[in-house]
């Protein structure tokens, strides 16, 4: 089944000092480098934030205006493509865990009941994690279109209000991303990487 790929990669990463969090390594691999390889097969597949050096060859759109939320980043990865395939990640680019992730969803999707209108993974306190999530195009299209505004500032929750999505448990090591120093840290620290002072002084 044709599959396609949304990356949010164009959040203002405050709490990390507004560097570009996508570019962060762990693993000797940076956050948005992982996330291409975890939805590699997918086509198309659009990365919406600023364009950033070494990536050239993937397709790059930025919501209107810049840092108006994943629900806006949705809908403007979705109009950059020339045709929709059945299904689509949404895929959040500070996931250490993404090739984790998208196995679990890929593995899930086919045993969920054939009107389920997508998945996402939920964390360990069974939140769901739309940002996490393999969804049919149809529907989320359908979805995207109707939001106010391009769906500015809007909830990204809001794109799934009415749509049957299987929230699919998941380990904690799969679902948290890096929102802080000490998330990077605990992640690279997982994947042994070492931890460099200037950051955990920060």
């Amino acid at each position: 089944m044709s599959t396609g790929a949304i990356l949010l990669a164009g959040g203002r990463a405050r709490r990390l000092d507004g560097v570009a969090k996508p570019l962060l390594e762990v693993g000797g691999r940076s956050l948005l480098a992982r996330a291409i390889a975890a939805v590699a097969d997918s086509d198309p597949l659009t990365i919406v934030g600023d364009a950033a050096a070494g990536y050239d060859r993937h397709r790059w759109v930025r919501e209107e205006p810049a840092f108006a939320g994943p629900a806006a980043a949705v809908v403007a990865g979705l109009r950059s493509w020339p045709r929709d395939p059945e299904w689509t990640y949404v895929l959040a680019c500070d996931l250490p865990a993404a090739a984790e992730a998208t196995r679990r969803l890929r593995a899930a999707r086919d045993l969920v009941p054939h009107d389920t209108d997508g998945l996402c993974l939920a964390d360990v306190s069974s939140r769901p994690q739309w940002l996490t999530g393999l969804y049919r195009t149809a529907p989320l299209r359908r979805a995207a279109e109707a939001m106010a505004d391009d769906g500015r500032d809007a909830a990204v929750r809001d794109l799934f209000a009415g749509a049957a999505i299987a929230v699919i448990p998941a380990p904690a090591d799969e679902t948290d991303d890096v929102d802080t120093w000490d998330d990077l840290n605990r992640a690279r620290a997982r994947y042994g990487d070492a931890v460099a002072d200037d950051e955990e002084e920060e």
